[in-house]
């Protein structure tokens, strides 16, 4: 975590306090060209959780006179985000910002944008077999057993305890995972009971909560990796007498909401303002390689020389006392923006 930090630190070190020393084209190096525009894709353009990312992502690129665009599919569809994909390789940006829902499908078309000359950076999930350039993320394995940490204590060490999940989204299942292996080793004397996957919906949230709870009426604890299960899946236990407890991860208005009511115990929220400042960086220098000049084979093999696996960018524990810094409307208030819309 630490040398995550030390390293986004260095990077804003080098834009904020390298000259304004410019390039044989006479353009400044730590600026954008005029049009150079980047692009973040995500699947589901609708959910909240993107909004912070794309606001510190936007503010970045602003900073280096760069445009960005937001975009996606406003559908949980991998088809429909790789459609959208080759949408915004089309229009040859000078970089795409990527949550790919699915790793594998995304390899071929992040490897042909490499291929462009297009670096991709993913973001929150990630497609680690393709040739993008980094990923940028809070550690899914710590969000995981953080969760089982705070729910262990409530539990003090034992009880029934279920999860619901998104089988075949990276970032999900990793934080299930960590929370099942945490929960296993940190607290034998609990019990995983029941599993069921809504897919973010949180219909099937509902339903599957409610035949949990007839099947397993000593259920604790539930938790699951993302916030839209989470509003089915408390609406389920606030029907049925309100006695489990709930935390998710991400948060959105309505999870607020019912972590302010007590209907959601807690969420383990990545700092998403981070995560798209330090995504944005990251994108710029893997688009501007000539900035950086390593001393090793870069410039034999013609790899980009800027990239590395994974930047950290951190998460925070969400509470009844906490709950209110997290307001979408009150950030975007404060800051006088039009968040996604502009």
């Amino acid at each position: 975590m630490k040398k995550s930090y030390a390293v986004a630190a260095c990077l804003l070190c080098a834009l904020t306090l390298a000259p304004a020393v410019k390039a044989a084209d006479e353009t400044p190096q730590f600026r954008c060209k005029p049009g150079e525009t980047y692009y973040m894709n995500v699947m589901n353009t609708g959910v909240e959780y993107w909004f912070p990312v794309y606001e510190m992502f936007k503010q970045a690129a602003q900073q280096l006179g760069c445009k960005t665009v937001y975009g996606g599919t406003p559908a949980y569809d991998v088809n429909q985000q790789l459609s959208s994909f080759e949408q915004v390789l089309a229009q040859k940006p000078a970089g795409i910002f990527l949550h790919p829902m699915n790793p594998d499908p995304f390899i071929e078309p992040i490897n042909r944008a490499a291929e462009m000359g297009i670096p991709v950076v993913t973001f929150a999930a990630d497609s680690p077999n393709s040739k993008r350039v980094a990923y940028v993320t809070s550690d899914n394995f710590r969000e995981g057993k953080a969760a089982a940490d705070e729910m262990g204590k409530v539990m003090q060490g034992k009880g029934e305890y279920a999860v619901l999940e998104n089988p075949g989204q990276d970032n999900h299942d990793r934080r299930v995972s960590a929370f099942i292996n945490e929960m296993k080793t940190a607290f034998p004397n609990t019990k995983l009971v029941a599993r069921a996957a809504t897919n973010q919906d949180p219909s099937k949230a509902y339903n599957a909560v409610l035949s949990m709870l007839q099947a397993h009426p000593n259920l604790a604890v539930l938790f699951m990796p993302e916030a839209s299960s989470a509003i089915g899946a408390a609406q389920a236990v606030a029907e049925n007498g309100g006695k489990v407890k709930v935390i998710t991860v991400d948060v959105n208005a309505k999870v607020l909401d019912m972590i302010k009511s007590g209907q959601v115990y807690a969420s383990i929220n990545p700092n998403q303002g981070i995560q798209g400042y330090l995504g944005f960086i990251t994108l710029f220098l893997a688009a501007h390689p000539q900035l950086i000049d390593p001393m090793n084979d870069a410039k034999r093999s013609g790899a980009n020389p800027f990239a590395f696996p994974i930047l950290d960018n951190g998460f925070s524990v969400v509470t009844k006392d906490n709950a209110d810094d997290f307001r979408w409307d009150t950030y975007l208030k404060r800051r006088g923006t039009k968040g996604i819309n502009e």
